[in-house]
């Protein structure tokens, strides 16, 4: 959507902060010996205090109230009973959600506990990587050239992007246009980010893998040749200069 008036990016701020303040208590929650479903359990709550709704679960029936993915998992992980956290996973949450007619969504990845099998630095970087592509989005820059900028810095740091998945619009429904707002360069991409427009700016940074594949659940995806993902989100309004992130108070970068 594109932000008109001030009720419309006040209605925006709200959807934002439930979100955002969801995944932020979620990550803190987190703990081993949990299942992924009681931490969904947890962060539903959490948005029904808010008054919002689960984004996916409306959008498309997803199982759930969050996505968790875990370890190898790269996203749309469904909560689940069986699938215990355990110290050192890689744990990625997704929250999405609609509160009022508005439409707000973010996600981060994170270590539980101790880093006892070395995946901080990929995290590191794909928060890095958001922090950088972010601040470098502004009216008339091209939706390509941010998206090489995206995977230069992944390379630089060793790591690989993810091909099919990326960021979109946001704001009036979970996705709308601009849509795929990728993390490589398409060089048959002529389109430019609009000010006062809001889009959700997502990484996809990869240890082995260059695509993403469904898994036999319908949701899941995991790389098509193994390794690990880290994936960092937040909701912004494009502005003349530094987006305004309408989700930062979720504190991935803190």
């Amino acid at each position: 959507m594109s932000i008109t008036n001030n009720e419309e990016l006040i209605g925006m701020k709200r959807a934002a902060e439930a979100v955002a303040c969801t995944l932020r208590a979620m990550q803190r929650y987190a703990k081993p010996g949990m299942t992924t479903m009681q931490l969904d359990a947890y962060g539903a709550s959490l948005l029904s205090g808010f008054g919002a709704k689960s984004a996916p679960y409306l959008t498309y029936g997803f199982p759930g109230y969050a996505c968790i993915s875990v370890n190898n998992e790269f996203c749309h992980g469904i909560p689940s009973n069986t699938t215990v956290l355990q110290d050192g996973d890689l744990v990625n949450i997704d929250v999405s959600a609609e509160l009022d007619g508005f439409w707000a969504d973010n996600g981060a990845s994170f270590v539980l506990g101790n880093d006892i099998h070395q995946h901080q630095k990929l995290v590191d970087a794909s928060k890095e990587i958001l922090r950088k592509t972010i601040n470098s989005i502004k009216g008339g820059v091209k939706i390509a050239d941010i998206g090489n900028l995206m995977e230069t810095e992944a390379r630089k740091r060793g790591y690989k992007v993810i091909k099919n998945l990326g960021g979109h619009g946001i704001g009036r429904s979970l996705h709308e246009q601009p849509d795929e707002l990728l993390n490589y360069k398409n060089k048959y991409d002529q389109r430019r980010f609009r000010k006062n427009s809001v889009v959700a700016i997502e990484t996809f940074i990869a240890t082995s893998s260059t695509f993403a594949t469904e898994l036999k659940d319908g949701w899941t995806m995991v790389g098509d040749k193994g390794g690990y993902m880290a994936q960092h989100e937040h909701t912004i309004v494009i502005t003349d200069g530094i987006p305004l992130i309408l989700t930062e108070m979720n504190g991935i970068w803190d």
